[in-house]
């Protein structure tokens, strides 16, 4: 079986084209870039409406250049000036033909339509926002019903003029106050709404400096609501937010030790001499550089070490009493005189994860320089000499970015940790039936239920390995997906005596004159080798008899990386019924009345039973 390490890539092959890091370069070489990033092989193509309130077409070939890197081949549908709401409540012909993936509204403090007259009361106040958020939700609603796409749309800047000063912020009436105002509805209406994400440009604005952000002289001169450098970190937001609506956020944060984790070198140092705590500058910018990091890995981020040290002085080094960052911290340690492209390729494949998921941390530029040659595939930010600048040079490349937070992301350190203790226990047993007899698995299996909903959707967009189709979907297509007499679903949860794996496998098909063609069928790395795919099927033919479905149609559709699972149909009894010139093949098995369960080692949970049977 292939790790997804050895097939990584062909997820993220255009990586290996890296894009210049200023933007007079960026601009010099974008059309050269660009088609040198076209000629990639494994592009996924993606359909984008740009609807703006100001002039779009820079922010377009800035966006089209970083998507081109992350492996995605946009197309692109832009409407004219200011008409973001004109092309979608006119319903323009050119939009509904262009059938987008994604709409996204670049919206900015220009574009809302009254603000509050001066020393205007609270209630008329209230009804202005009230009225606002009826402008922006009416097309929300209008791209969703209609057209059933994703929404990105921007929250509000600020203005960079303050006609009351510091009353601004204070008074209802306020500009800076009825912008905040207005913020707060949007993120609260996509809170509730799956279909929207919102873009935080009050965030990038804060970080750039308003003057930054937005130059009069490119509003007046061109439209452009945003200077070319606020075009620059807008695009790299919104590629960070298409990478991870697609499942293409990286997960796993490798880092290096000595003068990246605490200042000096553990093995000439000692751990007492280390710089690492509040009593020196220099080693308080090392400690917050430790507290960012044990964020990451709270929020769900993998981490690893990859250091040339003695692994024995490496491990020590965690031993410093102001240390935040402790050994159970690392889902993998690779401390040894061993190349690091080397050290971070045994990293991915223990982890069974992607180079392409990966993100090396290193003080050393040289070591930076031999990772990023021979491992195009993995992020490897210039961080520069600077401790204090270490976390910002990683959070601004958004190589992390998330749709939603869900609780199994939270697990995800643990999950890998689980298994690490499955792998040292399975090794003790001679027989691999009576090593999965010991491991006292259950599972939960039943049709989606909405607290699940994003954690589905989440697997689908990232599931790569066991993915008989490979097919992505939205929340919003799998909320919809949820809600369909017409389609049958399944999750499934696995747990066994090493602790809880999570939402680990996920069926969807649709039923149509009693047959069930499988649209998805996918599972977790995490759990391969269980038997896991076996009760999920029990629990697929349990449902196709109690809806009287007499035929299920499998459908394989082959990838670079899905190759584990091209028999897995024949393996369950399907008869094969044909395939097509690019691979694909169909498979039909005939439901019978009397069925032979073939799970032998996972207990299905009385209640996940009765929800299947309910459905």
């Amino acid at each position: 079986m292939k790790t997804d390490a050895e097939n990584s890539n062909e997820v993220r092959s255009a990586a290996t084209v890296k894009l210049p890091t200023t933007l007079p370069e960026i601009l010099r070489k974008r059309e050269a870039l660009k088609k040198e990033l076209q000629q990639q092989e494994n592009l996924l193509p993606v359909r984008i409406a740009m609807l703006g309130g100001s002039t779009t077409s820079e922010l377009r070939k800035m966006l089209e250049l970083f998507l081109l890197a992350d492996g995605i081949q946009p197309a692109f549908y832009e409407s004219g000036y200011n008409r973001y709401r004109d092309d979608v409540l006119f319903e323009s012909p050119e939009l509904w033909e262009f059938k987008p993936d994604i709409v996204f509204f670049h919206t900015t403090w220009r574009n809302v339509s009254q603000f509050p007259e001066l020393l205007e009361d609270e209630a008329r106040v209230e009804q202005r926002v009230e009225a606002e958020m009826a402008r922006f939700t009416g097309v929300w609603e209008k791209v969703q019903s209609e057209l059933g796409a994703l929404i990105l749309q921007n929250n509000f800047d600020l203005p960079n003029l303050r006609l009351l000063g510091n009353l601004e912020a204070v008074q209802s009436f306020g500009r800076v106050n009825f912008l905040m105002r207005l913020n707060a509805e949007f993120a609260h209406y996509a809170r509730s709404h799956s279909h929207l994400l919102i873009s935080d440009i009050h965030y990038l604005a804060a970080e750039m400096g308003l003057d930054n952000w937005a130059g009069s002289h490119y509003w007046y001169n061109f439209h452009m609501a945003i200077s070319p450098a606020a075009t620059l970190a807008l695009a790299r937001n919104l590629a960070g937010m298409v990478q991870a609506v697609y499942g293409r956020s990286r997960k796993c944060l490798v880092l290096d030790l000595d003068n990246t984790l605490w200042g000096g070198v553990i093995g000439d140092d000692g751990v007492q001499n280390l710089l690492l705590g509040r009593d020196h500058p220099l080693g308080e910018a090392y400690l917050d550089f430790q507290h960012y990091v044990k964020d990451l890995k709270r929020r769900g981020i993998l981490l690893a070490v990859c250091s040339k040290n003695e692994a024995e002085n490496a491990r020590e080094g965690f031993l410093h009493p102001d240390s935040i960052l402790k050994l159970d911290d690392f889902s993998a340690f690779k401390a040894n005189w061993n190349a690091k492209p080397e050290n971070i390729r045994e990293i991915a494949a223990e982890l069974n994860i992607g180079l392409d998921s990966m993100v090396f941390v290193d003080d050393n530029p040289a070591e930076r320089a031999l990772v990023s040659d021979q491992l195009p595939e993995v992020a490897v930010p210039d961080i520069g000499a600077d401790v204090a600048g270490y976390a910002k040079a990683i959070d601004r490349e958004r190589y992390f970015e998330l749709t939603k937070l869900v609780a199994d992301d939270l697990s995800r350190s643990d999950f890998y940790s689980s298994n690490a203790t499955r792998a040292a226990a399975e090794a003790s047993f001679a027989d691999y039936g009576e090593f999965l007899s010991s491991l006292d698995m259950s599972a939960e299996i039943g049709p989606f239920m909405p607290v699940y909903l994003e954690r589905i959707t989440q697997l689908i967009n990232k599931t790569n390995q066991f993915n008989l189709t490979t097919r992505r979907y939205t929340s919003a297509e799998v909320q919809s997906m949820a809600g369909d007499p017409g389609w049958v679903t399944l999750y499934g949860r696995l747990a066994d005596c090493f602790g809880d794996n999570g939402l680990v496998s996920v069926i969807a098909g649709r039923v149509e004159d009693k047959i069930l063609e499988v649209d998805l069928w996918l599972m977790s790395c995490r759990v391969f080798k269980r038997e896991m795919e076996f009760a999920m099927f029990d629990a697929l033919v349990e449902r196709c008899q109690a809806l009287g479905i007499h035929k299920i149609v499998g459908v394989f559709v082959p990838s670079k990386k899905n190759a584990i699972v091209s028999g897995f149909y024949a393996s369950l009894g399907f008869q094969s019924a044909g395939s097509k010139d690019n691979g694909e093949t169909r498979w039909e098995y005939a439901v019978p009345q009397c069925y032979t369960p073939k799970n032998r080692y996972i207990l299905r949970s009385a209640s996940a039973l009765m929800a299947v049977a309910n459905a």
